[in-house]
């Protein structure tokens, strides 16, 4: 039997009429590969530069202002000031500079009678990418500024200290992060669906219909899941110390809080997005339109240093972002509540807003 053109025609025309009134499939299959052209092309760099800086002078001199000038010259350090003796450990743990460049005292002194003093690099080395390009390049770049001082060896002796990851191992920086992607993929996929697929099958509206308020739906709704999110981290956590030898340093209190936190924040976000979509597709597609910039934009993959100024702008605003700093500070530096709480608080105000625009979305739909 021959096909028939305009038969073909006819199911075209109604794909695309279908395509029209789904208008949430046909933007997320323009919007998603145009968030990969632009966040490949523009926001990732696997070789970052200009990364913060501090410095601890001992000693002050022309040999000293010389190597700065040249750190600063080398495009891979960014000299932002000043510390006194004794704050390196507490700023690599809490503040995100990736180094610190300690001169020892009467270092000038010892460079004139040839002595090859030390000169120490700290290197907050949790993410081994970030870090890598300028702890390689610090002996050269020393080398280099102290050119008039050289002798039959080179003039000082460059000591890289690599803090939290001394072997530089990828799984020390990978595990920790890929616990916020895991939960940030399940927790709002798995609300979402569910909620979708109850609309579907019509059994929300016997729901809907009764008295229960939009709190308590929401809160019955997403509990079950709060104990499954509880059991991956559980999982994760076993995982990370027996398989990959990841180590757990901070407090447990503050990590509690933390996962507490950011379950909550993708289980709203699923119920926000069960409000939103018609079908258990579109809530999918909603959930890769956020799961794809967690990836890319929280420094899980890329170093979050290196992306330009307007993507480190929308990394902000990610709750991954400040969910894989937390817990990367906790587990590899020690941190306590007090060094994550500038993380914690971005993801109260985020689990506040994202719960309100969803509790007002369910009220709409009882109307």
């Amino acid at each position: 039997m021959m096909a028939s053109l305009s038969r073909v025609l006819a199911v075209l025309m109604k794909e695309f009429i279908q395509m029209r009134r789904d208008r949430l499939t046909f933007a997320m299959m323009i919007g998603i590969p145009l968030v990969q052209l632009l966040l490949f092309g523009y926001a990732i760099n696997t070789d970052p530069r200009h990364l913060p800086t501090l410095v601890e002078l001992g000693d002050d001199g022309p040999a000293v202002r010389a190597i700065i000038r040249a750190m600063e010259t080398s495009a891979y350090f960014d000299i932002q000031g000043m510390i006194a003796p004794g704050e390196a450990d507490e700023i690599l743990r809490t503040n995100g500079t990736t180094f610190i460049l300690v001169v020892p005292p009467n270092f000038e002194r010892d460079l004139l009678r040839g002595e090859q003093p030390d000169i120490l690099l700290d290197v907050d080395a949790s993410d081994p990418v970030a870090a890598g390009a300028g702890a390689g390049a610090f002996p050269q770049i020393i080398n280099r500024a102290l050119s008039q001082y050289g002798g039959t060896g080179p003039p000082a002796n460059p000591v890289i200290h690599r803090r939290y990851n001394p072997a530089g191992e990828t799984a020390m920086n990978i595990v920790p992060g890929l616990l916020g992607i895991i939960l940030t993929m399940t927790m709002a996929m798995m609300t979402s669906m569910a909620l979708t697929k109850e609309a579907e099958r019509g059994t929300l509206e016997t729901l809907l219909a009764t008295p229960t308020r939009p709190l308590e739906v929401m809160a019955g709704k997403i509990a079950p899941y709060v104990l499954v999110g509880a059991m991956q981290v559980i999982l994760m956590l076993l995982a990370a110390r027996y398989l990959f030898g990841v180590p757990f340093l901070g407090g447990a209190g503050a990590f509690i809080i933390a996962v507490a936190l950011f379950i909550l924040v993708n289980l709203s976000l699923g119920f926000l997005f069960s409000t939103l979509a018609r079908t258990q597709m579109q809530a999918m597609q909603m959930t890769f339109f956020v799961f794809l910039p967690s990836i890319l934009l929280s420094g899980f993959m890329f170093p979050f240093a290196g992306m330009p100024g307007w993507a480190r702008f929308l990394g902000e605003m990610i709750p991954t972002t400040h969910f894989i700093r937390a817990v990367r500070s906790i587990m590899l530096k020690g941190a306590d509540m007090a060094d994550v709480w500038p993380s914690l608080w971005p993801l109260m105000i985020t689990f506040a807003v994202i719960a309100t625009l969803a509790l007002t979305r369910y009220r709409r739909t009882l109307d």
